[in-house]
């Protein structure tokens, strides 16, 4: 299928973990258990969440969300990569590829606003505890939903409509366990220049501005528990310092890969894993697993 006339490339070559086939089961069997226990973790957490009466607070609201996307993003990227372990020709369509790229982008800037929006959350209820029902009700978490869906879809499209009507017509090879923007632009068969800087300050900025938001609003939490210092927030230091990692490991290869995003290095796809694949499983697990009231009868 050919994006424009002259093209000739229809579709990419994936190199994704290259090795010995041994190598290749271990890595298949274990991004499987990794990807159903996310895909079951997160499913558990928007029943639980949906259908128990001591959990329709507000914080829970922001849970099942993130859990929704997560199970998502981990979909889009980590089925494929699964799929392509057990084939010797790793290929994905010039749409495919498309459509990763659309969605993978999609979920993943509506979770960075999200989880925005929930580190406000805890700073309400934790700073301004006698405020919480006031400045959090259902309308302002519902808007708060609705703006990460659309920053979400505002981020992709930016990009994506740039991208879609590229030439593509020499090398189809993406060495990556998915479709990344950065490498897919690199293989157009024209001047990128512009598109790429473009995508540096669209995905890059975005994820550079959620990272320093996330860990300085944690902060202001963990300097206010610590001179209240009282019984029932003797929780919140590890819980918060949980989530400060896991924000970590999402934006951080984020910041990384979009900072030097035109130039290949070894570690690039171990960087891609954490943020598709490993956080996936981590946010259901610091977020709520961790939480007694989802642990309760």
């Amino acid at each position: 299928m050919d994006l424009k006339n002259g093209s000739v490339v229809t579709e990419f070559i994936l190199l994704g973990f290259s090795g010995q086939w041994e190598l290749q089961i271990f890595f298949f069997v274990t991004s499987f258990l990794i990807y159903s226990a996310t895909v079951l973790g997160n499913i558990l957490i928007m029943v639980t969440v949906t259908f128990s009466s001591t959990l329709h607070s507000l914080k829970y609201f922001l849970l099942g969300n993130l859990s929704f996307l997560d199970m998502c993003l981990s979909t889009v990227t980590t089925s494929k990569m699964i799929t392509d372990l057990l084939n010797e020709h790793k290929t994905i369509s010039i749409w495919g590829c498309m459509t990763q790229m659309f969605f993978m982008h999609f979920f993943g800037g509506a979770e960075m606003t999200l989880l925005i929006a929930m580190a406000f959350d805890r700073y309400v209820a934790i700073c301004k505890p006698l405020h919480y029902r006031t400045i959090m009700s259902h309308r302002l978490l519902s808007g708060f939903v609705i703006l990460s869906w659309t920053i979400g879809f505002v981020h992709t499209m930016s990009q994506m409509v740039l991208t879609v009507n590229l030439p593509f017509c020499g090398p189809n090879v993406i060495d990556n366990i998915f479709c990344d923007l950065p490498l897919v632009i690199k293989l157009a068969c024209m001047d990128t220049y512009t598109l790429e800087f473009f995508v540096i300050v669209d995905s890059g900025l975005l994820s550079f501005i959620c990272l320093i938001l996330l860990p300085v609003s944690y902060t202001v939490i963990l300097i206010t528990v610590q001179q209240r210092s009282s019984g029932g927030l003797s929780k919140a230091p590890s819980t918060l310092s949980a989530h400060i990692i896991v924000v970590t490991l999402f934006f951080g290869p984020c910041i990384f890969i979009y900072a030097w995003p035109f130039n290949s290095f070894a570690g690039n796809k171990v960087l891609a894993v954490f943020y598709t694949v490993i956080t996936p499983l981590l946010n259901p697990i610091i977020y709520t697993l961790r939480n007694q009231k989802m642990q309760g009868p």
